[in-house]
């Protein structure tokens, strides 16, 4: 048999290890995370439809965090990644915000609902902070170009 410990490439074990040690690595792990906790928290409670914005937004950042972990976003050039990175990050972020006040404003009486906005205001801001760090990174990579300056009308 051969030896595949010698092997040039990482194993998935090993990529996902040094991919959570990240910036973008944590961060989606975080997100995951609490977005499992969030389902859980809403699959308990009496209202558990609230469980299906969690449940999309775990699964799109378990997507993306495997695109991202094992490089396909360098080998797959048909979609521009950070842009569709930033618009799953900020429309996460909006959803979990504007449904998390929901749960919290009209929870009373249900404990799972409160601790499902409560971590829902927690997903949320991580989202955000995501979408701002994919910001910061799509203004970074923005070429500043001159117009042309000949007498050419």
């Amino acid at each position: 048999m051969a030896d595949t410990s010698a092997s040039g490439s990482p194993s998935c074990v090993e990529r996902l290890k040094s991919y959570v040690k990240t910036q973008k690595g944590f961060i989606l792990a975080a997100e995951i995370l609490v977005s499992f906790i969030v389902i859980i928290c809403y699959a308990s409670s009496v209202y558990g439809g609230y469980s299906a914005l969690a449940i999309c937004e775990m699964i799109f950042s378990m997507i993306f965090f495997g695109i991202f972990m094992m490089d396909l976003d360098k080998q797959i050039l048909v979609i521009n990644w950070v842009w569709t990175d930033l618009f799953r990050a900020g429309i996460g972020a909006v959803l979990y915000i504007i449904t998390s006040l929901i749960n919290f404003i009209g929870g009373s009486g249900d404990g799972a609902r409160i601790a499902g906005a409560v971590f829902g205001l927690i997903a949320g801001l991580i989202f955000a902070y995501d979408t701002y760090t994919i910001f910061l990174q799509v203004k970074s990579n923005r070429q500043h170009s001159a117009a042309p300056t000949d007498g050419r009308v």
